[in-house]
């Protein structure tokens, strides 16, 4: 059995890359499952996808410990402990990581083992379509020509599966093309026939159950949303052209975060322990005085 694990955040299109490559494999034979992990649906908040294969019935269900291959949507997730990007990955592990890094820089840094491979997707999506767009297409590619499967196959999955997302089919075209430049341009790895390491599970703990007047939920303490920084969920953030704002406002009435103040001249301040970047003040500013920039280039990665 292959096994494979999706890593993304919310918007990036990690749920739907682990059904192309499901959808693929079934298409070439194969018995497929797929199923998705993740909590309240936020855009930017870390996700995990599982893909199972095998030549007869699959009886396994729930999360994958020990994956055979490790597909990481974006390089900013190896700095998020809470992701749990590399947990389960060992020598014998496939691991593909989304980034213009290197991939000899990107073990070294993050001590990541296995058999280490890469590929700017995201700066083939902008180049080929022209925006930031959910990585579905391209990351279900690279994980299909990992695995073996074949190009016709994962275009007839990338067809049926943005279908039934309700995509036209002008842009699913365009999905199916950066997805074969995806499939040809991956530096091909080994991958185990089967989950690598041990697959023991977490034991389980036992809750004790207190009576009512112990156990009822309250909430007592002040709020604490300010110390919950969300500035790790971007991909991409805002960045501000003094010169080119007029002061209209649009940007801090449009943020639905609340992460962008005024200042008495009238000029936004962006709050980037709190901005998830969703790009809504970007789109919304009238003089273009915001600018998109990749998360990993203002960190200077």
């Amino acid at each position: 059995m292959r096994t494979v694990r999706f890593h993304g955040r919310g918007g990036q299109g990690a749920k739907t890359a682990s059904r192309i490559l499901g959808t693929t494999a079934f298409l070439e034979g194969f018995v497929a499952q797929d199923s998705p992990i993740y909590g309240a649906e936020r855009r930017g908040a870390p996700i995990a996808a599982f893909t199972r294969i095998d030549s007869g019935p699959i009886r396994e269900r729930g999360t994958i410990f020990s994956p055979a291959l490790v597909v990481v949507a974006d390089d900013t997730l190896l700095d998020d402990p809470s992701a749990r990007v590399l947990e389960g990955v060992r020598d014998a592990t496939a691991v593909f990581v989304n980034s213009a890094i290197p991939s000899e820089q990107l073990r070294e840094r993050f001590a990541i083992l296995g058999h280490l491979t890469s590929l700017d997707v995201t700066g083939m999506g902008l180049h080929q379509m022209g925006k930031s767009t959910a990585l579905s297409a391209p990351l279900g590619a690279v994980a299909a020509r990992l695995l073996g499967l074949h190009a016709e196959n994962l275009r007839k999955a990338i067809q049926h599966e943005l279908t039934d997302l309700g995509l036209a089919e002008q842009l699913i075209a365009k999905n199916q093309d950066l997805a074969q430049s995806c499939y040809e341009a991956v530096p091909v790895v080994p991958v185990s026939d089967a989950a690598v390491g041990s697959t023991d599970q977490p034991s389980l703990w036992t809750p004790r159950y207190d009576p009512p007047t112990r156990g009822t939920p309250m909430i007592s303490a002040a709020a604490n949303t300010v110390l919950r920084k969300t500035s790790g969920w971007r991909t991409f953030r805002p960045v501000l052209l003094p010169d080119k704002c007029n002061g209209c406002f649009l940007c801090f009435t449009y943020c639905p975060e609340g992460a962008i103040a005024m200042t008495t001249e009238g000029k936004p301040v962006i709050d980037y322990d709190h901005c998830k970047g969703c790009m809504l003040c970007v789109e919304e500013c009238p003089t273009d005085a915001l600018l998109s920039r990749r998360e990993s280039e203002v960190k200077g990665r």
